[in-house]
Parts: structure tokens; sequence; C-alpha cells
């Protein structure tokens, strides 16, 4: 049987098992004695009074948090389910502990609510061609609203955007119009460049009546051999006939 000595023995071996305590660089340790908090401990070796004291880790690494899908209303009416990825860290271990129940949790509620709230600011285009400046909204509307507990948001990113079949094919629809008035546009700026090429060399010509006469006999020299049989019939215009009428008088 174990003696009083050994009990003794026995007890002290559990009391200081219980008092010392090691934090990796990456945690701290937030102490409480008899309920109150008495300071931040850590890294390192942390002895504690057993029973009196009492101590909560925090690891300060940073944190990847899943926002899981939401239905969300854009500004323009249109039902979207997005989902995001949020990165944060605790700055300040004590407020993580005493300023909020459970920080990981409170952060991935607040995390979805202001997802749904940012994005119903936004119009459907803007979510799918801003995400960087939505990212950057949701990051700094997450920081303040986290600052209070010592939470510190680092990053945020919406990673898919899902619309219904219908939506899509309304997308795809508003594309390809868009895509037809480009061309349009664009065939109407050749065109318009065109005439002003044309317009421009018409009145050189004007200006120069042998170049006129010169142009009309590469006409009917490149009519002539192209190797057609067929009849043309092509109106000799009197300015190029005149010098010889002229000459002849």
């Amino acid at each position: 049987m174990i003696g009083f000595t050994g009990v003794i023995v026995l007890v002290v071996i559990a009391l200081l098992f219980l008092s010392i305590k090691v934090l990796p660089e990456y945690q701290r340790g937030v102490v409480l004695t008899l309920g109150r908090y008495t300071g931040t401990k850590g890294p390192g070796l942390v002895i504690l009074v057993p029973v009196v004291q009492r101590m909560t880790r925090v690891d300060l690494r940073v944190t990847v948090m899943d926002v899981p899908p939401q239905d969300v209303i854009s500004r323009d009416n249109v039902s979207v389910r997005v989902n995001a990825v949020v990165y944060f860290r605790v700055m300040e271990p004590d407020k993580s502990v005493l300023q909020v129940a459970d920080f990981f949790q409170a952060t991935s509620q607040l995390s979805q609510t202001r997802l749904r709230s940012v994005l119903g600011q936004h119009e459907l285009d803007e979510i799918l061609s801003q995400r960087e400046s939505i990212n950057h909204s949701l990051q700094q509307v997450l920081d303040e609203a986290t600052d209070p507990w010592g939470i510190k948001i680092t990053n945020v990113e919406i990673k898919d955007v899902d619309l219904n079949e219908t939506m899509v094919r309304a997308i795809a629809r508003q594309a390809e119009a868009e895509r037809e008035r480009r061309a349009k546009v664009i065939h109407a700026d050749g065109e318009l460049q065109a005439s002003e090429k044309l317009r421009d060399a018409a009145a050189m010509l004007a200006q120069q009546p042998q170049a006129l006469q010169l142009r009309y006999l590469q006409t009917l020299a490149s009519m002539s051999s192209s190797g057609q049989s067929s009849t043309i019939v092509f109106p000799l215009p009197l300015d190029l006939i005149k010098p010889l009428l002229d000459r002849n008088s």
C-alpha cells in the first residue's frame, strides 16, 4: 500500500503537471485568476496556480474559413448563389476570449450576413465583373465589425457565383446581342471611312480632267480584258471627247 508520504508525492506531481504548460510560438494563453483576467502568457513555458488559475489557448496563425453558399438578391432583382472564403487571424488574444464566446462561429455568421448585405447593393454585372473591388469592400466591412473581438480580416475572396439556367440563357442572349451591335458599329465605321476616301478621290479627280479621262480608259481596259463574251454598253462622257472636238473645229 502507498503510504501518506506517497500520496503527498503523487498530489505534488499532479499539481506540477497541471501547473506547467508549454505554448508553441504561434499560441498565446489568456489567463484568468479566480475568474478575473490577469494577463496573456506565452510563448514558451507557463506556470499556473492549480485550481486558482485557468488558461485558454489562442492560435495566432491565419485561419481559413469557408462561407457556405448564400442566396443573394442583387440590386437589379436577380437571384444568385454566392460562396466565399475568409482569411483572418487573432491580433488580440484577450479580446477574442473575453469579448465573444466563440470568435470563429461569430466570424462565420457575420461573414454570411455581410456577404448578402454587400452583394445586395450591386447589380449582377458588377458582381460578375468587379469581384476585386467587392472583395475589398467585404474585407473592410468585416474587419471593422470584428475589430472589437481582436480579429483582423486579412482577405476575402468570392469563389463562385451560380446562376439558374434561365439567367444563364438570358446572359448568353445579351452577350450575342452585344457582339452583333459591335459588329454593326465596326461595319458602319468602315463604310464611313470608305465614303470619306471616295469623296476625297472624287474631289481630286475633279480638279484634274486628264486624270479622270485616264481613269475612264483604265476601267474600259480592265473590262475588256476580263475574258467575258457579253456585250457591255458603256456611256462615253462628253468631257472625254470634248478635247478632240475642240481640236477638229
